[in-house]
């Protein structure tokens, strides 16, 4: 079907701009930012392209109504008159959620109720019979918006967050979304052609985006299902051609090298890594990122260190003084990047930062900021130049 029509992509809040870019490179037309979403218009290629191929997606959307709506029962009035059976049949669980932001409409949770009356009775009116809601394990996900009286129903193509990309089969205590370290990645411009580090790698989420990104090979690669492929017009042809895509991939063997002073974290990095069928491309040992000797630079780090959940204050301070000081001496030719939650602690960081950008690692806001390490002083630097 080429039919082009228009999608949402959701994202992270600070990752729109790179969602953008990644949309435009795999040839989605319209894009235009929002906040935490990327508007874009394509085919049904490009609806399984882009949950296959894009990165910093956590969900690909695609809106099927709008209308306007006064009240819930004008809403369940209008919703109950679309046409439900182009969308699914009897035999298919379906779920709702809505995301509501109104002054009229002020209950999420009673609309997404109001909007599965609504797909039930179409459906027991026409057959006599309705189909199963099941929020757990769904067959067709359906989401409606609403901001003030204009509604919007969608049907989500992605089922699962896309972060979950199917590899990371054992988390450390407080793991990275995949979704966020491969935007971490992507905001730093590591291009797999230098040395890339993470000495604090916990159960390895970046080492792996790392290397997926530097070899070209799509994150859905290794996702066992989408909701797309059990919608009534599932194009199987369409998905395998994207799916035996390799035209992205690179021919590339880059250095990645990970460190963590946890046995337990790096066991379950190593895990993942083999999961993942990369083992071969990263390196990871126990060891203390105090202990760790980069190769020659330039390079590049992202790390995303202890901010105070484990550590005590003083301790913390003492912690990025040490840290900012191994870096000065031991990274030359680096560019650091450091996600943190604690702006205090990276005060005592030492060092110059540069292109800082909020972000959030699940609900705590970090600042994530780069520092570039040169040999002998910034002047000097400069008059060579």
């Amino acid at each position: 079907m080429n039919e082009k029509r228009q999608f949402v992509a959701k994202t992270l809040h600070g990752l729109e701009g790179i969602l953008a870019s990644e949309l435009k490179a795999i040839g989605a037309e319209n894009v235009e930012k929002q906040r935490r979403m990327v508007n874009f218009t394509g085919t049904t290629e490009m609806l399984y392209r882009a949950n296959f191929q894009v990165r910093t997606a956590t969900r690909i959307l695609l809106p099927i109504y709008n209308f306007k709506a006064r009240n819930e029962e004008e809403l369940y009035g209008i919703a109950k008159k679309f046409d439900w059976t182009s969308i699914m049949d009897l035999s298919h669980k379906f779920a709702v959620d809505a995301t509501v932001n109104s002054s009229v409409f002020t209950h999420s949770h009673y609309i997404a109720l109001k909007l599965k009356d609504a797909i039930a009775d179409h459906f027991r009116d026409r057959f006599g019979k309705r189909p199963f809601v099941d929020p757990k394990n769904p067959h067709i996900q359906i989401q409606i918006h609403i901001s003030d009286q204009d509604c919007t129903i969608l049907l989500d193509s992605s089922g699962e967050s896309l972060h979950k990309r199917g590899y990371r089969l054992h988390q450390d205590v407080a793991p990275i979304n995949e979704v966020l370290a491969a935007g971490l990645i992507l905001l730093s411009g590591w291009d797999g052609t230098t040395p890339f580090i993470d000495p604090m790698c916990g159960s390895g989420t970046l080492l792996i985006e790392a290397a997926l990104i530097a070899k070209g090979m799509a994150p859905g690669i290794f996702r066992k299902h989408f909701a797309f492929e059990n919608w009534l017009n599932f194009e199987k042809e369409t998905f395998e051609k994207v799916f035996n895509d390799e035209s992205y991939e690179r021919d590339i063997d880059p250095i990645i090298l990970g460190g963590d002073i946890s046995g337990r974290a790096i066991e379950i990095a190593q895990s993942n890594l083999k999961d993942a069928g990369i083992q071969k491309l990263i390196q990871v040992k126990k060891q203390s990122i105090f202990d760790f000797f980069p190769p020659e630079g330039p390079g590049t780090v992202i790390t995303n260190p202890p901010y105070g959940e484990r550590l005590k204050k003083d301790q913390i301070t003492v912690f990025y003084k040490q840290l900012g000081d191994t870096f000065k001496q031991r990274y030359q030719g680096y560019n650091i990047w450091v996600l943190s939650g604690n702006s205090e602690a990276l005060k005592n960081f030492g060092l110059h930062a540069s292109n800082p950008t909020t972000l959030f690692n699940g609900p705590i806001e970090c600042k994530y900021q780069s520092y570039s390490i040169y040999s002998g002083s910034k002047k000097a630097k400069y008059k060579e130049g």
